[in-house]
């Protein structure tokens, strides 16, 4: 029998009204407190109930007939069965009083208070808050065709008065012009750029505005700090309300890196190595890497592994490295890339180009007539 995922109290008032029968039915961190005439008169038998706040008559009438009822788990700060994606309001609520106060640094500091390895109950609700988030994600991106998503990857140090981090708001713009849906990291620097420059995609003059509001906390590192570099991003978006959507996906792993507030829709994971397999999985409409460092480049060679061994580069995402000093000379992945390609459907699939217009032009072209 299909499952049917119930979010919210109304879903389970309209479905609970069409039949007793709650069979098939997953209700997922639904406060319920207020239902309970109509769960006690219900058939319960092959239900699942994840974090639902119930009361423990209602609790003992489900066990009793065939439900799966799994409780909230205390002490965490985060809901573990979460229905949906973060929104940047969520994350940074309580900002004016510091970011200190916020559920994304009230989370991070519950990380950091583990122990290692930590115990059962944190390892239970990280992975299930994770799996939540993936399901989430599913759900944002349904209708999406894959084929127009698209990442841009760089690094989080870049700041926001340097000239690649305007271009790379550009870039964002345009892909989002252009019918992609971006998709970054959700941190900052290069990836707050790419969403910043979806947010704002056909309103260049709202572009520099928003850059010159945010010139003013070029990063979030000391001595200029994440209050000041976030409150400035709360500034753009309240004189600048109605933006285009865009994805971002970062970790609590690296809390100290805050999430943007340009990415509409945020999928923050706890693990990592989760979150790393799901952004580039993606994004099968293309990734661009921006200069980076050391995450930027475990992305390119993570993202690499797909295409090394591809035997059909038409169902494969272009990758695109842009910077040519940077990934010949600073960091010099593009001639390893270039050695491992050789003779290789591969081959055809990574481009290095020196401007965000030719990134662009890369991933808009038609696949097949993508030039090197």
């Amino acid at each position: 029998m299909e499952t049917v995922e119930i979010e919210s109290l109304a879903e389970f008032d309209q479905v609970r009204a069409a039949s007793a029968s709650l069979r098939g039915l997953l209700v997922q961190s639904v406060d319920l407190t207020g239902r309970d005439e109509a769960l006690l008169s219900s058939i319960p038998l092959g239900a699942i109930f994840l974090g639902c706040a119930l009361t423990p008559r209602v609790e003992e009438h489900l066990l009793r007939h065939g439900a799966l009822v799994f409780p909230r788990l205390p002490d965490l700060g985060f809901d573990p069965y979460r229905p949906g994606l973060y929104s940047p309001a969520e994350l940074y609520a309580g900002l004016s009083d510091g970011y200190a106060r916020t559920l994304d640094a009230a989370v991070y500091a519950w990380t950091r208070a583990q122990h290692h390895p930590p115990g059962l109950t944190a390892t239970l609700a990280t992975s299930l808050h994770d799996d939540s988030i993936g399901d989430a994600l599913d759900e944002a991106l349904d209708g999406v065709s894959p084929q127009l998503t698209v990442g841009v990857m760089g690094g989080h140090a870049l700041l926001r008065t340097d000239a690649t981090y305007r271009q790379a708001a550009v870039l964002g713009s345009r892909l989002t012009e252009a019918g992609r849906t971006v998709i970054t990291g959700g941190g900052p620097g290069a990836m707050e750029a790419a969403n910043l420059g979806a947010y704002v995609a056909g309103h260049p003059d709202v572009l520099d505005d928003a850059l010159a509001r945010l010139a003013v906390a070029p990063t979030f590192k000391s001595p200029v700090g994440i209050d000041a570099w976030a409150l400035s991003a709360q500034q753009v978006l309240s004189v600048h309300p109605a933006g285009r959507a865009s994805f971002g996906i970062p970790t609590w792993f690296y809390g100290h890196e805050p999430p943007n507030l340009f990415a509409t829709h945020i999928a923050k994971y706890f693990s990592n190595a989760l979150r790393e397999d799901v952004l580039l999985a993606r994004c099968r409409g293309g990734l661009v890497y921006l200069p980076g460092a050391a995450g930027t480049v475990q992305e390119i060679f993570q993202a690499v592994t797909e295409v090394y061994y591809a035997t059909d580069p038409a169902r494969l995402a272009p990758l695109v490295l842009v910077g040519r000093e940077q990934w010949t000379v600073t960091l010099p992945a593009w001639p390893l890339l270039r050695r491992l390609a050789a003779g290789r459907a591969m081959e055809t699939m990574i481009h290095l180009v020196d401007s965000v217009e030719e990134a662009e032009r890369v991933l808009l072209s038609p696949a097949g007539t993508r030039g090197r």
